[in-house]
């Protein structure tokens, strides 16, 4: 019996000595940055990044991707509005990620790191190690812990004081919201909900690594940052290769984009305030429509900003136009002869909506062009009401 727990105890010595011989880098190992281009939707729309790591000696090519979710998971939408939506690294074949990508037809670019032998074993095994399914998952945020900022922090964890990223990436600073808006089009309903959703955490000023939370800086960050090495500053990129050489897509601005259907909705709250005053009378299911709605917007926000995780939700000044009080006054507004007090309800509104144009003219808050219609047509409404009503005193 003791023989037996001998051999026992020998051979499990035997398979973690052979597992650690595995798990050692050769020197002809490469460790890359992997950028990959914008696809046609939303989640899509600001490109990828990943890490792949390569070792003809120990026939490995993998990819390390932190950009994993699961719509299936418990609460997926609860938790995406909540703000605790959970991502994880996956490791997987890199010919099958490859593929992947190819058949999306977006283009790859790889960017292959300046290591030493040791440099490459610490970062693959702190990649290992972050895979193991009892620390893979972590805290999702689109802004400030996702696939491209990980590995920044990855980068940094290895080198320490010996990475230098750059300082700055052009003579133009922008805010993290400006920096949204160039990869996705304005007049998007994508654009539209994310600028209407989030306060105005992302009109401060960033630092260049802050920039990194988009592929796209991943991949210049990494081209121009230096590495210190025996007191001699080098390149920390190697080389670099195209993988997929695809134009780069484009979310498509469509025909019912948030401006056109806010102007139609302007023109049709133009013509029938016109034929209201010509009347004078008032058209209470358009403003019972219009206060109904922006107070539930104006909920949604408060929600946001006061029940959620969301780092970048807090101070939103869209709460001026879209106020939520307004769906409690929506159901006031159907009846015929409205109280003494709603005039001056409405007058305070119209003050809310002209600190809207304040906020966005001094840079507070950046807001959507698909704004402007709304605020007009809540504007020339409410002038018209609040005229109607102190007309009758």
């Amino acid at each position: 019996m003791k023989k037996i727990h001998f051999y026992i105890v020998l051979l499990f010595i035997i398979s973690q000595n052979i597992q650690s011989q595995s798990s050692k880098l050769s020197v002809y190992s490469e460790i890359s940055i992997i950028t990959v281009g914008p696809g046609n939707v939303l989640f899509e729309a600001f490109g990828h990044s990943a890490i792949r790591v390569k070792d003809p000696v120990l026939r490995m090519d993998a990819v390390y991707n932190y950009g994993l979710f699961d719509f299936n998971q418990p609460n997926f939408y609860l938790n995406f509005i909540k703000g605790k939506l959970i991502y994880k690294i996956g490791k997987q074949s890199f010919p099958n990620f490859l593929a992947s990508y190819n058949y999306q037809k977006r283009w790859m670019k790889a960017q292959v790191l300046n290591l030493s032998q040791d440099e490459k074993q610490k970062m693959f095994q702190l990649l290992e190690v972050n895979s193991y399914p009892e620390n893979a998952n972590y805290l999702y945020d689109p802004y400030f812990n996702n696939c491209a900022t990980k590995l920044r922090d990855i980068t940094k964890e290895i080198l320490g004081d010996q990475v230098q990223f750059p300082s700055s990436f052009s003579n133009e600073d922008y805010t993290m919201r400006q920096l949204m808006n160039k990869e996705l089009p304005w007049n998007t309903w994508g654009n539209f909900g994310i600028n209407l959703a989030l306060g105005n955490t992302l009109d401060k000023a960033i630092t260049s690594e802050e920039y990194m939370y988009l592929p796209d800086y991943v991949y210049k960050a990494f081209k121009r940052a230096k590495k210190t090495k025996n007191s001699k500053s080098i390149s920390l990129i190697k080389n670099e290769n195209i993988l997929l050489n695809f134009k780069e897509k484009e979310i498509k601005t469509q025909w019912y984009n948030p401006f056109f259907i806010f102007s139609i909705i302007l023109l049709l709250t133009l013509v029938i305030t016109y034929r209201d005053q010509k009347r004078n009378k008032r058209s209470k299911w358009v403003d019972f429509s219009l206060f109904f709605v922006t107070g539930l917007v104006g909920l949604l926000i408060c929600f946001l900003w006061f029940f959620t995780d969301h780092f970048t939700a807090p101070n939103n000044f869209h709460f001026l136009w879209a106020f939520a009080p307004n769906i409690c006054i929506s159901f006031v507004l159907l009846k015929k002869k409205l109280p003494s007090w709603v005039s001056k309800y409405i007058k305070g509104y119209l003050l809310m909506l002209s600190l809207t144009i304040v906020v966005s003219v001094t840079g507070i808050q950046q807001f959507s062009f698909a704004v402007l219609p709304i605020i007009a047509m809540l504007f020339v409404r409410n002038f018209y009401l609040y005229k109607l009503l102190t007309s009758k005193k």
